[in-house]
Order: structure tokens, then C-alpha cells, then sequence
């Protein structure tokens, strides 16, 4: 199957029809190639580039200059993201289009949700790579 959820393989092991129950506090943060960025990957298909997971972002942390190569969904659960469009507080949601190029930050730190339908790609820093 292509669809997992990394660190919890005995899910692997159920029917391709059962439903996938995520006990989120047994997955470990992983860190990501931005310093003060790490996530805790709820499910991922690799092959299709689907990607649900929560990333949790130390006071300052800043993701560089990069694109949305497919629609990007973030619902923010403690603190805020900001960027030069503006600011994604606790209890709200954002959804940036394909396409979509900017620069984020946490100044004061944040916990988020975010769905995508294909990895961001970086620009600047880390040019070419993807954020998974």
C-alpha cells in the first residue's frame, strides 16, 4: 500500500479497507531541513506526494522562499504563521492556491495542521528540495 502513516507499521497490516486509527502522541517529531521546524507525519503516499501532518515551529523559526506546487491547507492550533500576504492565527485556517510563492515565519511560535496535495519545494535556501 502507498498510503502510510510512518512509525506505526501495524497499520500497514489492516485490510485496504479499514479505517486508520492514529494514536498521534506514539509518533515522533521529525525533524526538517528548516532549523526550528519539525512534524509528526499523520499519513503520507509517497508516489502521489500526498502529505497530512503536524508541524510544530519553535519561536522564530523561518521557512524559506518556496512554492505550493499544489493546493496547501493549514489550520493553525496554537500561536500564528506570518507572511507578507499576512498572519494565520490559533483557531483559524489558510489555504494558499498552486502556485503560491512566499516566505513564513512563527515569531512567536506555532502548532499546525497542514494537508498537501504535492510537497512544497524550496526556491532559495535548499533550492529543489521538497518539506517532507
Amino acid at each position: 500500500m502507498a498510503i502510510e502513516t510512518p512509525g506505526l507499521e501495524e497499520l500497514q497490516k489492516l485490510d485496504p479497507l479499514c479505517s486508520r486509527f492514529v494514536d498521534v502522541d506514539r509518533l515522533d517529531w521529525k525533524p526538517t531541513q528548516v532549523k526550528g521546524v519539525d512534524m509528526k507525519i499523520l499519513m503520507q503516499d509517497k508516489e502521489a506526494g500526498l502529505l497530512t501532518a503536524l508541524f510544530r515551529w519553535e519561536p522564530g523559526a523561518r521557512l524559506p522562499l518556496h512554492e505550493h506546487v499544489e493546493v496547501e491547507q493549514t489550520y493553525v492550533l496554537e500561536g500564528s504563521i506570518v507572511d507578507e500576504e499576512g498572519e494565520v492565527a490559533k483557531g483559524n485556517y489558510v489555504w494558499r492556491p498552486k502556485g503560491n510563492r512566499h516566505v513564513a515565519t512563527a515569531p512567536n511560535g506555532a502548532l499546525v495542521l497542514s494537508f498537501f496535495l504535492k510537497p512544497n519545494v524550496f526556491l532559495e535556501d535548499f533550492a529543489g528540495e521538497k518539506l517532507e
